[in-house]
């Protein structure tokens, strides 16, 4: 558990970051960086359909809040950081790679379920429902309130996406 205490570490890091920073796009990446920390947290826990919203969530009101303040915020546009933004760019990817490779080396191999839930879903599915297939069944059946919430959550981030698209091209045409 040791890898959860890490993740909200370094939660509360970015989260008091994105609290105490001047620079609103910089604080923007911050809050982004809580949300992937949630969605690591999540993998860490074996919730991998919370951690693939919270994910889908996170990035769409990145986009969102990122479009927002593009246009009132250039911290890094003239100020000749470009040390500092070329070391950053790299520390991130070379992060991103060795978390990509420690995530990826724990994946199960394909079929193999690695809970008790998977095996019941798999072996009584068919029987329980009376569904031809096993995929409509788990997702229609099993666990239809939790499709519910990820599909209405999926829904609003895009009406967020589309309302701010559609006040820029007003802003544009006036």
């Amino acid at each position: 558990m040791i890898e959860i205490h890490l993740l909200l570490l370094f939660m509360i890091g970015a989260a008091v970051i994105a609290v105490e920073i001047k620079d609103n796009l910089s604080s923007i990446i911050a809050i982004g960086a809580v949300g992937i920390g949630l969605s690591m947290a999540f993998l860490v826990l074996k919730a991998p359909d919370l951690a693939i919203m919270q994910l889908v969530v996170e990035i769409l009101s990145l986009i969102i809040l990122v479009r927002a303040t593009i246009r009132k915020d250039l911290p890094f546009s003239a100020s000749g950081r470009w040390a500092f933004n070329t070391f950053s760019t790299l520390l991130f990817i070379a992060v991103f790679l060795v978390s990509a490779y420690f995530a990826l080396k724990q994946i199960p191999v394909f079929g193999d379920p690695i809970m008790w839930t998977s095996r019941t879903y798999i072996n009584e599915g068919m029987q329980k429902t009376g569904a031809m297939n096993i995929v409509a069944a788990i997702t229609l059946n099993f666990r239809a309130f939790d499709t519910l919430g990820e599909t209405t959550a999926l829904v609003a981030s895009l009406i967020g996406i589309l309302a701010v698209a559609r006040k820029v091209a007003r802003e544009k045409e006036i």
